[in-house]
């Protein structure tokens, strides 16, 4: 009999490594490795999240296909993450169209990982700081976790939980 898992699916810029933002206070991208920093509660969560749950990043970065990035920096920066935090996959939609499967808030990342890992969405979480991230979870019936960074940007619907720091996330998963 096949085991049905657990997992949680962090977005990566904002939610595990920060993120800059634009004067019009819109989040914006990392570009390179130099940029990348680890937020400082993301791996002590991390590690605890992980003796119940399997960690999956997803993220999208259409920087590539439009030209403002290059596919080796992503590769470089998610790399490093994996180095750094116990994660077990990170699923990277790099195209700039929405109606591609895998970019969020399409739901194909979190698919693909239920296929080959065998997950149980209604035991899942997808966390993250913006509506596309709490629009996949939605989509595929995972319980979602809003980290509210106070972008300009609006939710289009409600998410189970919002959290303004990463470490809230113990609570949630304890109640």
């Amino acid at each position: 009999m096949v085991k049905i898992r657990k997992a949680f699916f962090f977005d990566r810029d904002g939610t595990i490594i920060k993120t800059k933002i634009s004067e019009k206070n819109k989040p914006l991208a990392i570009r390179n490795l130099k940029e990348c920093k680890i937020l400082p509660s993301a791996n002590k969560i991390l590690k605890k999240l992980k003796k119940n749950y399997i960690i999956f990043i997803i993220t999208n970065q259409p920087d590539v296909a439009r030209n403002q990035n290059s596919k080796k920096n992503v590769t470089e920066i998610n790399s490093f993450l994996k180095k750094k935090l116990p994660i077990k996959k990170i699923y990277t939609c790099y195209c700039d169209n929405d109606k591609c499967k895998f970019r969020k808030p399409n739901s194909g990342m979190l698919k693909d990982a239920k296929k080959k890992y065998k997950i149980n969405f209604q035991k899942s979480f997808v966390i993250g700081d913006r509506w596309k991230d709490i629009e996949t979870g939605k989509k595929v019936d995972c319980k979602t976790i809003f980290i509210d960074r106070k972008y300009n940007e609006k939710l289009k619907s409600k998410p189970n939980y919002t959290i303004k720091k990463l470490s809230q996330v113990i609570q949630i998963i304890k109640s």
